[in-house]
């Protein structure tokens, strides 16, 4: 496995990133101690999960079962960088939304950061992340409620999920008035067929020393031989959802025809070269993947052994090009 810094923090973590919204909703609670035992054994820290995950009546249970995992003992916590975040409103879905139960609020921060620690069953968390953009909060309130945090060591460093690159640039503005951290890193949608954060969000991100977590590297398995698996009659999550859609457009059918085309030329596996492209791209600390069964994690795995010829990465640019960098993406 190969280790890098997370954006200009001393922090080193794994080049792939376990992410665990599966765990719960599709994967047991069995089944997901074996895959983040594998992960684990392959040189895999860094593992990313939210209080929100489980979803439905079962929000919070992804974080249960990692706590459960940590709680088998064996160096598990202390081997792994924890991630998680916070925002959603952990009602039960059906249920009302008691006010000052989201977002970002000082008083809702400090609630939720104690969940997450009961749930998880350790005593920091290494990383704790915005998952969206609160509107309705200053960048102060939010900065005095983390301050407070790190001091009581409940977490270490602070990351954003989803937000803008003028949101990064607000939010460490702020920080750096009080003396304080900042934002390390930005969690954000990034992949060969979903290229827009390279307009702003990146740049802002790497001019601020964050270093970017892409997440559905895959395109919700749009990249991960999507027309092969239709072909083959297992479509499985790419026939409903974001991939269903997007292959009903003729163009971006074409366009995914033509990736799987070029991959199989070379010899390799769509779902590897994806996660291999993000890894050449500057900025990357790591994609999330999140495995659903242990084949899918070794095949995650394979990417980070991968070395992508130039001829290749300049036929990927053709087939899906950039937006280019701002202004110049929109202006003369």
């Amino acid at each position: 496995m190969e280790y890098t810094q997370l954006g200009r923090t001393g922090l080193k973590v794994s080049r792939l990133v376990l992410g665990t919204m599966n765990f719960g909703p599709q994967t047991d609670e069995a089944d997901s101690h074996t895959i983040m035992d594998a992960a684990l054994g392959a040189g895999v820290n860094f593992l990313d999960t939210a209080n929100v995950y489980g979803w439905g009546a079962d929000k919070g249970r992804t974080e249960e079962i990692v706590g459960s995992w940590f709680a088998k003992g064996g160096g598990r916590r202390d081997k792994t960088v924890l991630a998680t975040k916070v925002y959603a409103n952990m009602a039960p879905d059906g249920e009302p939304a008691w006010p000052n139960h989201d977002k970002l609020s000082a008083l809702n921060i400090r609630r939720a950061v104690d969940a997450s620690l009961k749930r998880l069953g350790t005593d920091h968390i290494d990383l704790y992340q915005f998952h969206h953009v609160d509107r309705d909060t200053p960048w102060d309130e939010i900065w005095q409620a983390i301050d407070v945090l790190v001091q009581q060591g409940k977490i270490l460093y602070a990351g954003s999920s989803n937000h803008a690159g003028w949101h990064i640039a607000r939010a460490n503005e702020t920080a750096a008035r009080r003396g304080s951290y900042g934002l390390v890193s930005e969690q954000c949608l990034y992949n060969l067929a979903e290229r827009r954060a390279e307009m702003e969000v990146i740049p802002a991100a790497e001019s601020y020393g964050l270093g970017i977590i892409p997440w559905s590297p895959l395109h919700g398995g749009l990249l991960g031989g999507a027309l092969r698996k239709e072909r083959e009659g297992g479509a499985g999550r790419t026939g409903t959802g974001r991939s269903a859609d997007a292959l009903a457009n003729p163009t971006v059918r074409a366009q995914i025809q033509s990736y799987e085309d070029l991959v199989a030329k070379h010899g390799l596996e769509p779902g590897e070269v994806a996660l291999a492209w993000l890894l050449t791209r500057p900025g990357v600390t790591g994609p999330i993947v999140g495995p659903r069964t242990a084949d899918q994690l070794a095949s995650a795995l394979r990417a980070v052994e991968l070395t992508l010829p130039a001829e290749l990465l300049e036929s990927l640019d053709e087939i899906f090009p950039g937006p280019g960098p701002s202004p110049e993406a929109f202006a003369w």
